[in-house]
């Protein structure tokens, strides 16, 4: 193993932490061998290595960009894990050297210059909640959102409550913004966003957000109860909030993808 690669074996998949691989030192090798199979005058030769070409020169396995602490990347970590994809893990450390989420190399793979991204079928996504519905229609197995229409909308609502309407507003660039009074618009932030969601789901919960069954809600949830619990937001008001979040901390995969449990958590941060 190189020294830039260390391997987790989660419950429910495989993560592996390395650099951004570089494939200048298979590219030529492996187009060498194209052009060679292509001239070759046995077409049958053809039929039967250039599939083989094909899969050495391109990987299916997802290449995640993601930061520790991160809540965004945290809810398509557990959504990874529900699904029980393996991937890879490339950490963004959005604080060291002014944000390495502001390189070039990071502008280039997502112009928001955000984190999570990821790379997957040929196709770079951005944007936490979107990426977990192209996992949900391409890994339909196990549903994060219900087949109810109404308990869907409810899910959906629920997950935009928390990423539009909380999340966004004590976000790292916000914070910066306001200085040494930081911590005291963040705990504003949530707890209004919590009185609402409280409420909200005194109306939809059963064991998780929305029934029984974990869904993107939960996803959000959970992330989000961390981010209250940095800034000394005093749970003890929501009291249904506290509870299916404790439920869903249980879960392998919330564990799994906990952020003190990943591969560019600092030391005195790991569990």
């Amino acid at each position: 193993m190189r020294d830039s690669d260390a391997t987790c074996m989660p419950k429910s998949g495989t993560v592996t932490f390395r650099k951004e691989p570089s494939p200048s030192n298979i590219a030529l090798p492996l187009e060498f061998l194209k052009c060679l199979l292509l001239m070759h005058s046995f077409p049958y030769i053809q039929y039967l290595v250039l599939p083989a070409y094909n899969l050495l020169s391109f990987s299916p396995k997802p290449v995640l960009y993601s930061y520790f602490r991160s809540s965004c990347s945290w809810r398509v970590r557990i959504a990874l894990a529900l699904k029980g994809i393996s991937y890879d893990l490339v950490p963004v450390n959005l604080i060291k050297d002014g944000g390495q989420q502001f390189s070039a190399e990071f502008k280039a793979l997502n112009p928001m210059q955000q984190v999570p991204a990821l790379k997957i079928d040929g196709i770079t996504l951005s944007q936490s909640l979107a990426i977990i519905n192209y996992l949900e229609e391409t890994h339909p197995n196990p549903r994060l959102l219900p087949q109810d229409p109404k308990k869907r909308a409810q899910v959906r609502m629920i997950a935009d409550h928390i990423a539009s309407g909380i999340q966004p507003l004590q976000n790292l660039n916000v914070l910066k913004q306001m200085g040494e009074k930081k911590m005291e618009w963040a705990q504003n932030c949530i707890m209004s966003g919590f009185q609402a969601l409280e409420q909200v789901l005194q109306h939809t919960a059963g064991r998780y957000c929305v029934g029984d069954e974990v869904s993107m809600a939960d996803l959000c949830l959970v992330p989000q109860v961390a981010n209250a619990e940095r800034f000394k937001v005093d749970m003890g008001p929501y009291p249904t909030i506290t509870r299916i979040n404790k439920a869903l901390l249980e879960l392998e995969a919330f564990k799994t993808s906990h952020p003190s449990r990943q591969p560019d958590t600092p030391a005195e941060l790991r569990a």
